[in-house]
């Protein structure tokens, strides 16, 4: 087996909510700031921004090459994801985080097998559980 490293670099400056910084990740640079509804700057996104998008690439990714191995019916698809901040401010918590996927063109006589599909997806994908445990990691209703 191979171990692969992957480097990111981060700047900030500012204190706390009321700072800024960019993300240096393979040849792009993505600014960063707290959200607008956690009192930030909500300048390019957010800490919690990345941490969606990072289980949602996986996600589809993994999701897309399921539903293929298993023959279902899909030209593309997209996922929708939310995540859940419970106890805003003092004991603020990232406490869920939902997919909603969506299969363009999916055969919707097979709608058990794209929700199980979806559940495997969710339980294969490797940033997906690298939360489990810590955050309530859902797929919601699958849309066709």
């Amino acid at each position: 087996m191979t171990d692969l490293k992957f480097e990111v670099n981060a700047t900030w400056s500012g204190v706390g909510v009321h700072g800024e910084g960019d993300l240096k990740m393979a040849d792009k640079t993505v600014l960063y700031s707290s959200p607008a509804e956690m009192g930030g700057k909500s300048v390019g996104v957010s800490p919690e921004d990345l941490l969606i998008g990072a289980v949602t690439t996986c996600y589809s990714g993994t999701l897309f090459a399921i539903l293929t191995k298993r023959r279902l019916p899909v030209e593309n698809l997209s996922v929708r994801a939310e995540g859940i901040v419970t106890g805003f401010p003092p004991q603020t918590n990232f406490s869920k985080l939902i997919v909603y996927p969506t299969i363009i063109g999916g055969d919707s006589s097979k709608q058990d097998e794209y929700e199980k599909a979806a559940t495997i997806a969710r339980d294969k994908c490797f940033i997906g559980k690298s939360i489990a445990g810590n955050i309530d990691y859902q797929v919601g209703k699958v849309q066709l």
